[in-house]
């Protein structure tokens, strides 16, 4: 995959105070002395489903606030294998490991049309300094990645190829009506979960026959989910 271009210029289009997300994202807590200390402005970015945000290893910008659609976080194995290890969604922070690499450790991939906020590695330096709100909010985003990461690794790559599918379901429900979940390409989910694209396909569809599953849409993309007990086995 190639990476798309970005004008390295930073054109200051955000408007922090009103995001619509803010509550979820790093400047939840921030008051208005802190919004001050923004000497450097911070861009809203939009990718295409399939762009590349930023390459493995590349040198880090900035890290990313994720305010709609969903992010695949992508690292290529010693044999030449891609594998996915993590998705992300509204309100998740992209590329925290830049602060202390200043590179970025993954390749980040949209997977629908995601729009984004881009923040200046220079301005969380700054404000984390100076702001010891913002200074918590980073160690609780930073380990809320690491619980992720481990219940990635923990609760999809172990067990049954139906035990890993019916997981996914349960952790790609959405969070406004859990009651649907969101599943994505059958490829991406196989590589996430270390299965051949045809043995996804196939729980999917027992777990539809089987009544733990509706689909709820032609795409296969949307699922309700008729009975969690099922799917908790």
């Amino acid at each position: 995959m190639i990476p798309i271009r970005i004008d390295s210029a930073w054109k200051g289009t955000s408007d922090c105070r009103s995001c619509g997300i803010r509550d979820m994202v790093l400047f939840a807590d921030l008051n208005e002395q802190d919004f001050s200390e923004m000497h450097t402005p911070i861009d809203d970015l939009s990718f295409g489903a399939g762009d590349v945000m930023y390459a493995e290893g590349q040198s880090a910008q900035g890290l990313f606030t994720l305010r709609k659609g969903t992010v695949k976080l992508i690292r290529t194995t010693v044999d030449g294998r891609e594998r996915i290890v993590r998705v992300l969604r509204p309100g998740d922070v992209i590329g925290l490991e830049a602060l202390v690499t200043s590179r970025y450790d993954s390749e980040a991939v949209a997977m629908v049309d995601v729009s984004v906020c881009r923040i200046p590695l220079s301005v969380i330096n700054h404000l984390s300094a100076n702001s010891p709100r913002l200074h918590l909010r980073l160690m609780q985003k930073w380990q809320q990645a690491l619980k992720d990461a481990d219940d990635w690794l923990a609760e999809l790559n172990f067990g049954s190829a139906r035990q890993r599918v019916a997981r996914l379901a349960l952790k790609m429900r959405e969070p406004e009506e859990p009651r649907f979940t969101a599943f994505f390409a059958r490829d991406d989910m196989g590589s996430m979960l270390d299965l051949k694209l045809e043995t996804v396909s196939r729980e999917i569809s027992g777990l539809v026959r089987d009544g733990a599953l509706k689909a709820c849409d032609k795409q296969g993309r949307r699922y309700e989910i008729l009975n969690e007990k099922m799917l908790m086995n």
